[in-house]
């Protein structure tokens, strides 16, 4: 549908968290603070008018600017973090008609970006140019963006005057995203040669990874942070729907929950996230200190059980396996994005 200037809300102009000091305002792929009159998101902290949610932010965006009746002009957009579904959706308030134009491609970008979904070529290839341009030692942005104490604020400072040119020639630019983009390939191209092989256990909600051994650890930016991995986990993100992870490669083994568990997705209820910590002690006591094994808080956004530096254990492989399935079938919810104070959060 063709929508002209005077039916879409009056852009906004982004301003840090910092600076709001409680005036009217919107909050993106956020949770509202005081003075947010209108919260387009899909996090836990949820104010979104519920016709209006989306899988991920930027599709609650756009699903606004589609919804004369939800429309409110207000002079500010903000939100506490930087990442791909952040930036989209910030561009999505701040110039709507632009954003329109290129919709697709920004739905797509966010939907790589949040949950490693890999729905059209161009949309990887933004969210990875938006990875490469956050990244102090890769970017082509001045040095004082990424020395400023506020960086996230910086960022979305530099990228939001310059993102019509970057949808606009984002296939002129490839040193922003052919590095990983072939990785991201040569995985696809790993799962179809049966290197990597996806088994889902669909009562748990779980994917099980298994990897050839003999594939190298790779570098790769994950939610604007680098890492390495033998398999590109986009790859197998866009392979199965399960949210949760767990990948073999020879003795290693690491265990994962998917970002889509930590928001209020739309369009299914993945299981909720269980308390990993009492399995987490029982597998230390039965490594007998030979080796550590390690597990990020429930909250945060890919938590993981895994080993200290990716250290091969003395537990059998099909004990693990077992020992991760039970615990994923008894241990208590912690975290639960759809009743926060319930699980604890308050």
């Amino acid at each position: 549908m063709t929508r002209t200037a005077a039916s879409l809300p009056r852009p906004a102009r982004y301003a840090p968290h910092a600076l709001l000091a409680g005036r009217p305002h919107i909050i993106v792929d956020g949770a509202p603070l005081p003075g947010t009159a209108l919260t387009l998101s899909h996090w836990p902290v949820n104010h979104t008018p519920a016709p209006l949610r989306r899988d991920t932010s930027t599709a609650t965006a756009f699903a606004w600017l589609d919804a004369p009746e939800f429309h409110i002009d207000l002079p500010w957009v903000s939100n506490s973090h930087f990442d791909q579904d952040g930036l989209c959706s910030m561009f999505v308030t701040c110039d709507p008609a632009e954003a329109l134009r290129h919709r697709e491609l920004l739905e797509s970008a966010a939907l790589a970006g949040d949950f490693g979904v890999v729905t059209s070529r161009e949309g990887a290839r933004l969210a990875l140019a938006i990875e490469t341009l956050s990244d102090p030692d890769l970017s082509p942005l001045p040095a004082e963006v990424f020395a400023d104490a506020d960086r996230e604020a910086a960022l979305y400072g530099a990228l939001l005057p310059r993102m019509p040119a970057l949808l606009g020639a984002l296939g002129r630019r490839p040193r922003l995203w052919s590095s990983e983009e072939a990785f991201l390939d040569d995985s696809f191209r790993l799962i179809d040669a049966g290197r990597v092989r996806i088994r889902e256990r669909a009562e748990l909600d779980l994917a099980i990874v298994d990897i050839d051994a003999d594939l190298p650890l790779r570098p790769l930016h994950r939610y604007i942070r680098r890492e390495q991995a033998p398999v590109h986990p986009w790859a197998v993100n866009s392979r199965t729907l399960c949210s949760r992870i767990l990948a073999i490669q020879g003795r290693i083994v690491e265990f994962h929950y998917r970002y889509e568990s930590w928001v209020q997705l739309a369009s299914r209820r993945p299981m909720l996230r269980r308390d990993l910590s009492e399995l987490r002690d029982r597998l230390n006591r039965l490594e007998a200190g030979a080796v550590r094994w390690l597990l990020d808080p429930v909250g945060e956004v890919v938590p993981r059980l895994r080993t200290a530096r990716r250290q091969p254990g003395s537990v059998p492989v099909e004990q693990l396996v077992e020992e991760i399935c039970a615990a994923l079938r008894i241990s208590p919810v912690a975290w639960d994005p759809w009743n926060w104070q319930d699980a604890g959060h308050g």
